[in-house]
């Protein structure tokens, strides 16, 4: 298909982005969001973000992370408040109207909507009010969510409405084939799978700094990392006792554990935590957290409703095997024994088991690390955002197609040649 794409009085293409979550917000949604927004602008493209607007002085619960990467042609933020179970989550105002007026100002291609909340459904009215091709993200499966949250009898009613999101999206990109066939289950037609990825310059082994083992008296210890959002979904909890269990079976004071990130359940956590258990909170993106993963000695993983799991790619970039149920997204990547170790579902004993024999075995955790760094390095990132350029570019192109044989071509415009 001709990938020049039509665009605005000779205009570079743009692009703007509709999300209800964007740094400083930590999470695998907001940095794959900003890594996709650095990503397009670097390749021609003109970038706005619709995004809640955050406190500059958060509360004290609330866990932050500041970046330079991500940062769009136009930011335009909306007045939104703390969600009071977890204030880490920012409740949009519903301002339809800026939304529109952004999608009109700045004259973009396509509407891309990244969320399913408030700002993402609006978004998707602008785009359709505007007759501009639209697409969406599914990162988060949110209907096994509710029985995590004690409410199974939402399920039928969160999927129908997911599926009727993104029904309304011309091609919809979601991080893993579980995740896709989730979707395809519901209806969808057009679904790609696009994100699995991780910087391997980033999260690498040579960030590991034995200065930071030293600093934490982790020295001789094998450290076990976990680094999440601490939410009821996750299961970390799950962890906790599997690192008790663990600790029994191995000579005292010869294992530690990190659980590294924020949200509600870590006041919870961290009053069951036992003896040798650190949280250091947020970290940064760029330079805290790959060296924190450098510098233990495996992952472990317990949720079981990753779309993708980019933590767990950031782990094995950073040559730690993993230990986790290859549910999800961590199907397409974890492999037993080539660069983790897998555990049934719900298993705390066989997660338990899995982190003794990695600390008991030392060739078993190298041939672990080195498969994970392996598996890394075949997820080139650079490469996926060529596709996404590529699918964006595709999508405009049809949606311009279908307008002209419709009889609603757009305004005149001029082409754009594709970019390198």
């Amino acid at each position: 298909m001709d990938s020049r794409l039509p665009s605005k009085k000779g205009l570079a293409p743009g692009v703007v982005y509709c999300t209800d979550t964007y740094p400083p917000q930590v999470n695998g949604v907001s940095v794959v969001t900003a890594l996709a927004v650095a990503g397009l602008r670097a390749r021609g493209w003109r970038v706005a973000v619709i995004a809640p607007r955050y406190p500059r002085n958060p509360p004290w619960r609330v866990k932050q992370f500041v970046n330079d990467f991500g940062n769009p042609d136009l930011r335009v933020d909306l007045p939104s408040a703390a969600f009071p179970p977890y204030p880490d989550i920012r409740l949009a105002a519903p301002a339809y109207w800026r939304i529109a007026r952004t999608v009109e100002e700045f004259r973009p291609d396509l509407v891309h909507c990244a969320t399913e909340f408030m700002i993402g459904r609006l978004g998707q009215i602008a785009a359709r009010r505007a007759g501009l091709p639209l697409v969406s993200s599914y990162h988060t499966d949110f209907s096994r969510y509710t029985e995590a949250y004690g409410a199974p009898w939402l399920k039928s009613t969160v999927s129908g409405y997911i599926a009727r999101f993104h029904g309304r999206a011309l091609r919809t990109y979601t991080p893993s084939q579980m995740a896709r066939a989730d979707l395809l289950a519901l209806g969808l037609r057009d679904v790609e799978v696009w994100g699995r990825t991780v910087d391997t310059g980033i999260f690498s082994p040579s960030r590991c700094d034995p200065m930071l083992r030293r600093l934490n008296g982790w020295e001789g210890k094998f450290v076990v990392l976990h680094v999440g959002r601490l939410a009821a979904e996750k299961g970390v909890e799950r962890i906790l006792e599997a690192f008790r269990i663990a600790r029994g079976l191995l000579p005292a004071g010869s294992l530690h554990l990190v659980i590294a990130g924020g949200g509600p359940e870590e006041p919870a956590l961290r009053r069951a935590a036992p003896a040798d258990v650190t949280f250091p909170g947020v970290l940064d993106h760029g330079r805290e957290l790959p060296q924190l993963y450098a510098s233990a000695d495996a992952f472990v993983l317990t949720s079981l409703t990753e779309t993708l799991g980019l933590v767990v790619l950031e782990a094995m970039a950073s040559g730690l095997p993993v230990i986790a149920t290859p549910a999800g997204g961590v199907a397409d990547h974890l492999r037993n024994e080539v660069n983790g170790l897998a555990y049934p579902a719900g298993d705390v004993t066989g997660m338990a088991h899995a982190i003794v024999r990695l600390c008991m075995n030392r060739k078993l955790r190298d041939d672990l690390a080195r498969g994970a760094r392996r598996t890394a390095e075949g997820l080139d990132w650079e490469g996926e955002l060529d596709r996404l350029d590529a699918s964006y570019r595709e999508v405009c192109v049809a949606h311009a197609g279908r307008a002209h044989r419709r009889g609603t071509a757009a305004r005149p415009v001029t082409p754009v040649p594709h970019s390198a």
